[in-house]
């Protein structure tokens, strides 16, 4: 059985034949596989969804607990249709994984998801998984993204917090994994006061401290007289009447986009952490060369920097395009 007739690209996404299943599907199936509970990734409305366990519950938070007819945690091999398939940690977000998909008979293609190869105190690491096609995402897949040391940027907000002690510095953060990341950077950095964040952020930030994931004192940003320099919240909040509560903040914000100054320009960001979830190109470079897949099928961003790389190494490459998938604010 040749990789094509193992997964390929359908209007609904991309789909197994020999499995019946669709990976990240961007419309209601009959069965999905979801790598991540990210929008772009994890919808509602399918018949049955298999995930891991903390994203199957981060999907439920997000969407309700009815967000699918069937539910079933990922552990161990599992047998779908004609196909065995197993969920390995990503390292992206709280709950993220691969997924390997073995048919009876051909080769085993590894489907990354987001993945990134950083440590984040808020999810297991990546885990490298042997395989025939590697799935890659390529969100910073060219040289110019070289992500520093998360450790660093953080060191540049405590820097700025000392330089103007009596300015909020309010930091956008997505939602869902790099609001809690950024928390959690934060406190290995030696802020140990309370923390303030938007109320969009409550309920996903007590499913990490659920999970055993030390944040710290967090208070609502919503207070008369917020007690805390340190205000995280998602990108949306800046748009709106909520940041005018704010007495001359500065403003931050937390994405690998942050390295495209001109990004940050349009922003109006004055203090740009580059803090990533995902792969740079150092780091989607040296997976590939580790795991030394007979074929990579690069989706999800800049897929021609990717494919000469690839070249130049001597690994087939093909570009996966998948509609419908435009990450969110990482």
């Amino acid at each position: 059985m040749r990789a094509d007739d193992i997964l390929h690209p359908t209007e609904a996404g991309l789909y197994c034949p020999p499995g019946d299943f669709h990976i990240d599907p961007i419309r209601p199936v009959a069965r999905a596989l979801i790598t991540h509970g990210h929008g772009d990734h994890a919808r509602a409305g399918h018949g049955a969804v298999l995930a891991t366990r903390q994203t199957l519950e981060i999907m439920a938070i997000r969407y309700g607990a009815d967000f699918a007819g069937q539910r079933q945690v990922a552990e161990g091999a599992i047998r779908v249709g004609d196909t065995t398939v197993s969920f390995h940690p990503a390292g992206h977000i709280l709950g993220s994984a691969q997924i390997a998909v073995q048919p009876d008979s051909g080769p085993r293609i590894v489907v990354s998801g987001d993945y990134c190869r950083r440590a984040n105190p808020v999810c297991a690491p990546f885990q490298p998984v042997p395989c025939d096609v590697f799935v890659t995402e390529a969100t910073f897949g060219l040289p110019v993204f070289r992500h520093p040391d998360p450790a660093d940027e953080m060191a540049r907000l405590l820097a700025s917090m000392a330089e103007f002690p009596d300015r909020p510095h309010l930091i956008g953060a997505y939602a869902l994994g790099k609001a809690q990341r950024v928390i959690a950077l934060a406190r290995q950095a030696g802020i140990d006061g309370p923390i303030a964040i938007h109320g969009a952020l409550q309920r996903l930030s007590d499913y990490h401290v659920e999970q055993g994931i030390a944040l710290g004192p967090l208070i609502p940003a919503t207070a008369a007289d917020v007690p805390a320099q340190l205000v995280i919240a998602p990108p949306s909040a800046f748009a709106s009447a909520w940041v005018q509560r704010f007495r001359d903040p500065v403003i931050g914000f937390a994405s690998g986009w942050m390295q495209v100054r001109a990004r940050a320009r349009q922003r109006g960001v004055e203090l740009p952490l580059v803090i990533s979830d995902h792969v740079d190109w150092p780091q989607v470079t040296a997976t590939i060369r580790e795991l030394a897949p007979a074929e990579v099928w690069i989706t999800h961003g800049a897929e021609e920097g990717l494919m000469r790389w690839c070249a130049l190494e001597g690994i087939p490459s093909r570009p996966l395009r998948l509609v419908g998938y435009e990450d969110e604010p990482e």
